[in-house]
């Protein structure tokens, strides 16, 4: 592994650096912000106003073409400008789906007409686009979704339900996955489509969480109609665009969350333990020591995806680990620092817990990020399976038409 940027890198981080001490608050002088309860208005208006400035000053859609606003610049700057961004606040939870998601996907599959029209708006972040995948009964399983789409001429007629769709309340576009063909593997009869989330007969339902978010939504269609120009990819195709999402998807929800192993150290000064800071036990020293292995691991993992970016080369496989480690460690710190802080643990109040309360918003929202974007059990599959060459589990439904496959009582 290469730990020095080369002199291009290294102009370019004092680069984004300077932008960053120009517009936003370091982390170190800020109070965290630690629950995503959903954006209001205001909220809303904050993230565009930063969105827009951080496209005028050329850092948003770094790898991007030119003529939507990007520099055309290689993955590693990409790299480095999201490691100088994270020591600053800024307002994010809005353009995170659109643009690491959502917006790639149409890149490479939509028309070029359709690019110019949708990409530039997106990257200055004045439409709000999300995913529409998960189902109620297809659980960790998007190949078994069953909302349909019926071609009726030039359009096709949407049926069905979305659920788990993050940003839905707020966002002016999205991309769905549909089954246009139940009598072929459920694989094989799925299409894709981009659509207006104003268009008639989209109902959004948000979610109330235990967390006291509501960021995520259920959507329900009833007989939407869409443009068969808004297809993306051939008919029976929608699979193989699912997977260009889906790789997106893993790099952007993999990334570390607070409270991290150095909030865990901070809090266990604080507390005491027999009279004496916490910090001092030998059994608290060690699980510190254990979740700092598995940060330091991770840490120089994303090194050698660094590496290989900056050489212009294509990253390995590790990059399936981040997510995997990172959700259970996070729950873990989380559960942790809620037992070292006793009957205290149990206050929620911003203002009155410690840490501003950042160990228990932790706890009650760090179970999703072990299924967002594919569950625990999932990742291990793909990294046995696709990393590890290991046999894959037996299918029983494996090239039996999707309206054969056994299901509950209805």
């Amino acid at each position: 592994m290469d730990f020095n940027d080369t002199p291009e890198e290294a102009a370019f981080r004092a680069e984004a650096r300077a932008f960053l001490n120009a517009h936003a608050e370091p982390k170190a002088a800020a109070r965290p912000v630690l629950r995503q309860s959903g954006l209001d208005a205001e909220g809303v208006a904050r993230c565009k106003t930063w969105q827009a400035k951080k496209a005028d000053a050329g850092f948003a859609g770094l790898t991007w073409p030119k003529r939507f606003g990007g520099r055309e610049a290689s993955p590693i700057l990409q790299v480095i400008y999201n490691q100088e961004e994270d020591d600053f606040v800024v307002p994010r939870g809005l353009y995170e789906i659109g643009l690491g998601m959502c917006i790639p996907t149409m890149m490479a599959y939509a028309k070029p007409e359709q690019l110019d029209r949708y990409v530039r708006p997106a990257l200055r972040g004045e439409e709000v686009w999300c995913q529409l995948f998960s189902e109620p009964a297809g659980g960790s399983d998007l190949a078994a979704l069953r909302t349909k789409a019926e071609r009726d001429g030039d359009d096709w007629i949407i049926n069905g339900q979305k659920i788990w769709t993050s940003g839905a309340h707020l966002s002016d576009f999205g991309i769905i996955v549909v089954r246009t063909d139940p009598n072929v593997p459920k694989h094989e009869g799925l299409t894709f489509f981009f659509l207006d989330m104003k268009s008639p007969g989209i109902e959004i339902r948000p979610i109330h969480q235990m967390s006291g978010a509501r960021h995520f939504n259920e959507v329900f269609f009833t007989d939407v109609r869409v443009p068969d120009s808004q297809r993306l990819g051939a008919v029976g195709q929608g699979w193989r665009v699912s997977l260009t999402t889906l790789m997106n998807e893993r790099l952007a929800v993999g990334d570390v969350q607070r409270p991290d192993v150095d909030d865990l150290v901070e809090l266990a000064r604080k507390m005491r333990i027999n009279g004496k800071p916490a910090i001092q036990n030998g059994a608290v020293r060690e699980r510190i020591a254990e979740w700092q292995a598995r940060s330091q691991g991770l840490k120089f993992t994303r090194f050698r995806t660094m590496t290989a970016l900056s050489r212009g080369e294509t990253p390995g496989p590790e990059n399936s680990i981040h997510k995997l480690v990172n959700a259970s460690k996070l729950q873990d710190i989380a559960s942790y620092g809620i037992d070292l802080m006793g009957a205290a643990g149990l206050v929620v109040d911003d203002d009155l817990a410690e840490a501003y309360a950042m160990f228990q918003s932790a706890l009650l929202s760090s179970p999703s990020m072990r299924i967002a974007g594919g569950s625990d059990e999932i990742l291990r599959n793909i990294i046995a399976e696709r990393v590890l060459g290991l046999p894959p589990d037996i299918r029983a439904d494996k090239g039996m038409p999707f309206n054969q496959v056994p299901t509950g009582r209805r």
